[in-house]
């Protein structure tokens, strides 16, 4: 076998819908391979809510960390955040947020959420309580004791 038969197999092999090719011939071995386009296969990151047992601290506070509106008290109630992350109104994009300013909220209902790690952790309330301000903005990243949601004790 020589140089243009070689050339030759090339050619036809390249041309050819054959993705492999092994010849032997007179103690010359031929292997052809084709590079095979890799399948893409674009997955969306899975979303998995886990409700944290222990339940964010509210706290007196002096100072909110991201005030929404001018005329806010200096002092109150919060539900501060239980770890670092990025803070959520809504379980989805588009979804209606948990809740708003004026709602009542029940002990244990879930007022935002917290994605750490690709991990969305609920935010529970520890009390009843009635929604007073919203302290950071959908989306918003957060440290662990940031003030989250400004309540009134019922």
């Amino acid at each position: 076998m020589n140089l243009q038969e070689i050339k030759k197999i090339m050619e036809l092999f390249d041309n050819s819908n054959i993705a492999k090719f092994q010849l032997k011939q007179e103690g010359i071995e031929l292997k052809l391979q084709k590079a095979t386009a890799c399948n893409v296969v674009q997955s969306l990151p899975q979303v998995t809510t886990q409700t944290i047992p222990q339940a964010p601290v509210a706290t007196e506070s002096s100072a909110p960390s991201a005030p929404q509106s001018a005329s806010k008290e200096s002092s109150g109630v919060f539900v501060t955040s239980p770890m670092v992350g990025t803070f959520y109104r809504s379980p989805s994009p588009g979804a209606a947020p948990y809740v708003n300013v004026g709602d009542i909220v029940k002990k244990g209902q879930t007022v935002g959420i917290i994605e750490a790690m690709k991990i969305m952790n609920e935010i529970e309330a520890d009390f009843d309580c009635k929604i007073v301000a919203l302290e950071v903005n959908d989306g918003q990243p957060v440290e662990y004791g940031a003030n989250l949601i400004k309540v009134e004790k019922l």
